[in-house]
């Protein structure tokens, strides 16, 4: 069962912990929304980790809708004075009384499933509870921001190889998926602008595809997840397409090994890309290399 003392979880978290910023966490506080999810979910196992081992003093406040599931990833943390569990939407105001130090955005699916069957949703996590994220943070002095973006921003283009922050596309405001893409667009933009009109520092990080444990296999509509499922489920693994799509796929440790990094050194309101670009991979390329290993 994946939980906080997983032996493999336990291994990631000594990997994501030995950077030498991380120090400057103690006596801080820290709220992450949306932390039932995956990459979320090792944020506060990782802040945890450095109160238990590295006898760090961090406030963890974990914001999530839903109490069972919440109660089954952060059930060993029950009683700590160093986490506090937050059962809300992010779409309401941010009931939180104390203030906070930093603030991971997390909160928002990205799943191409609940893009299809819950668009609203989608959009109101992302702008809505945006919006709540920054009010709040604007109120409590908050010293940084970290907005999990997408690299889906950049839309369609067709000019470049490889990504940088200046490579912005096209996307169709009237396609059914964009309302994935076009929230984020527009919740950095207010990230922008709160930083701009009320001093609220963030970084956007545009993060890639990320697999580990903990991830939602069954209804998610990435390849990772439905690559895993199927193996799972003993199921045949279909290729609806010649399979040249790239993917540039991070582990677990690294994206919140990067997290950490962009939230402690990065520059005032920038973006960044948080992806493995030296090792991209087609689609085909995955599952040929998966089926050599069964």
């Amino acid at each position: 069962m994946f939980c906080y003392n997983h032996t493999i979880v336990k291994r990631d978290l000594e990997e994501i912990c030995n950077l030498p910023c991380l120090a400057e966490l103690n006596n801080k506080s820290v709220l992450v929304t949306g932390a039932n999810g995956m990459i979320a979910t090792y944020v506060v196992y990782a802040l945890m980790h450095m109160v238990d081992c590295q006898k760090l003093n961090i406030k963890i406040i974990a914001l999530a809708r839903n109490k069972d599931k919440a109660a089954e990833l952060f059930g060993d943390f029950a009683g700590s004075p160093h986490f506090e569990l937050l059962i809300q939407d992010v779409c309401d105001p941010i009931a939180c009384n104390a203030p906070v130090d930093f603030i991971f955005h997390f909160a928002g699916n990205a799943s191409p499933y609940y893009i299809t069957h819950d668009p609203v949703g989608i959009m109101k996590s992302n702008l809505l509870g945006t919006l709540n994220v920054l009010e709040f943070a604007q109120k409590s002095n908050t010293r940084k921001v970290i907005f999990a973006s997408t690299r889906e921003v950049y839309g369609e283009n067709k000019t470049e190889q490889s990504l940088s922050e200046t490579s912005f596309g096209s996307i169709d405001c009237m396609d059914g998926r964009s309302c994935y893409p076009e929230s984020k667009r527009a919740a950095e933009t207010l990230c922008k602008s709160y930083y701009l009109q009320y001093g609220v520092n963030f970084n956007a990080v545009r993060i890639a595809h990320t697999y580990g444990p903990g991830m939602k296999l069954d209804n998610d509509g990435r390849v990772m997840a439905d690559l895993l499922s199927c193996v799972i489920h003993n199921r045949n693994i279909i290729l609806k397409s010649k399979g040249d799509a790239l993917r540039a796929f991070c582990y677990i440790t690294d994206t919140v090994r990067g997290l950490f990094q962009i939230l402690l050194q990065g520059g005032d309101a920038e973006a960044y890309n948080l992806a493995n670009e030296t090792e991209e991979i087609s689609i085909r390329d995955i599952l040929i290399s998966c089926a050599s290993h069964w």
